[in-house]
């Protein structure tokens, strides 16, 4: 993990919804740790990649066709960025108080607001889990299906 390079005390306090709503809207693309650690941050810029592959599935099947089987490969990684922005998402909802000023607001009180939960916290928690459990189940079921489409697709070249 990289910290933010700038000193804490000139820093503003980083506020738990904001991060949580980041890491579902844009986490795939490093939103989240952007505003947490600043654009020097590695792990921002290592979640773009998997996203970025998955959209480049996307644009395959949609210029290939589904027997791309280069697309096939790739677009799990879109639903893998997708789940891990999600998961982020939620992690940083349902941190306490005082953890997350604690990690991310030093120089800020045990109980500032900025580590507050409110309702928008919850909504950010609520969407996450539903896409990401959607995007989890959809990549396995995509996943899967190919490759007992594959399967039986070789089983017939076998035997012919």
């Amino acid at each position: 993990m990289v910290a933010d390079p700038r000193p804490t005390a000139h820093r503003r306090p980083r506020n738990k919804t904001v991060a949580a709503w980041l890491a579902f809207l844009g986490g795939g693309f490093g939103w989240h740790r952007f505003y947490l650690y600043g654009l020097g941050d590695v792990w921002g810029w290592a979640h773009a990649i998997p996203t970025a592959l998955g959209l480049w599935g996307v644009d395959r099947v949609l210029t290939y066709g589904q027997d791309d089987r280069l697309s096939w490969v790739l677009l799990p990684c879109l639903g893998l960025g997708l789940v891990a922005a999600c998961l982020s998402a939620i992690v940083y909802a349902l941190q306490p108080p005082e953890r997350w000023n604690a990690r991310h607001n030093p120089t800020q009180a045990a109980d500032a607001p900025a580590g507050s939960t409110n309702w928008l916290t919850v909504i950010a928690v609520v969407l996450s889990l539903m896409v990401g459990a959607t995007a989890l189940m959809a990549g396995l079921a995509f996943g899967f299906q190919r490759y007992f489409e594959y399967q039986i697709e070789e089983g017939l070249r076998i035997s012919q």
